[in-house]
């Protein structure tokens, strides 16, 4: 049976939540906003950089909802035989957050992305969603290194425009870091990272077809068409030896 009282992989914390339980927990925020609320997506790559990261392994481990992004998070769950929750993919909530707090009226910043990208996402869903209020901004050109400069513009449009919603498109680890560095400009917010999401929903980067998401296999389907992206994937094998680790030292401890 699986084990329900240490459902943690690789020392990070997944609850056994449903797509549904997941929504309703932000929609409460959103009705009663109370602090800074920060959505962390959790994949093999963000687990494996995590274990060498003390910062980001604690961002992770803070976060008020951690959400199973990738497939090999679940494949690891059934090795380790605990129980998580539903795989939810980080563009998958980002377009149905914006689907409900567009029905509610509220506001939505996006942040990051190359070039215009931010703009330009928010045009496009502000047509699609005229009862709701989108802005975008680049942000920062090199998030390793922030200008300051960079940052009072962010935060003077977040003090205006004071967005319900905010996504963040710097990619991991930088992005989930820099967004937890600044939780007090982003009071009574919920941010989220979203990674390459803006590419996908702004359709610079073709998305995997529905079948190879069904089967996990969306990372594959980003390989063959990003093929500079193999380097990353290296990460995959020191998550699997660290799962099949993690499995044996609990088999001991048994």
């Amino acid at each position: 049976m699986p084990d329900l009282l240490k459902n943690k992989i690789l020392g990070i914390e997944i609850l056994p939540l449903a797509k549904k339980n997941i929504l309703e927990k932000i929609k409460k925020y959103i009705e009663k906003p109370a602090g800074f609320f920060h959505i962390v997506s959790l994949n093999p790559e963000n687990l494996v950089l995590a274990q060498d990261n003390l910062e980001f392994k604690k961002v992770l481990q803070t976060a008020q909802i951690r959400i199973i992004d990738g497939v090999g998070i679940v494949l690891a769950s059934q090795l380790l035989n605990i129980r998580v929750g539903e795989r939810y993919p980080g563009v998958e909530l980002m377009d149905d957050l914006i689907k409900l707090v567009s029905k509610m009226r509220l506001t939505v910043f996006f942040i990051g992305g190359k070039g215009n990208l931010a703009v330009n996402l928010a045009n496009c869903y502000q047509k699609k969603y005229p009862e709701a209020k989108f802005s975008g901004f680049e942000g920062v050109v090199d998030i390793k290194n922030p200008k300051k400069e960079e940052e009072e513009k962010i935060f003077s449009i977040v003090h205006l425009f004071k967005p319900h919603l905010v996504f963040v498109a710097f990619g991991s680890p930088h992005q989930e870091l820099w967004i937890a560095r600044h939780k007090k400009e982003f009071s009574n917010c919920l941010v989220m990272g979203v990674g390459g999401a803006f590419d996908f929903l702004g359709d610079k980067v073709a998305r995997a077809p529905v079948f190879l998401r069904k089967i996990g296999l969306e990372w594959l389907f980003r390989l063959l068409i990003q093929p500079w992206r193999w380097r990353r994937q290296l990460r995959l094998i020191k998550f699997c030896w660290l799962i099949v680790r993690e499995s044996l030292l609990n088999l001991r401890k048994k």
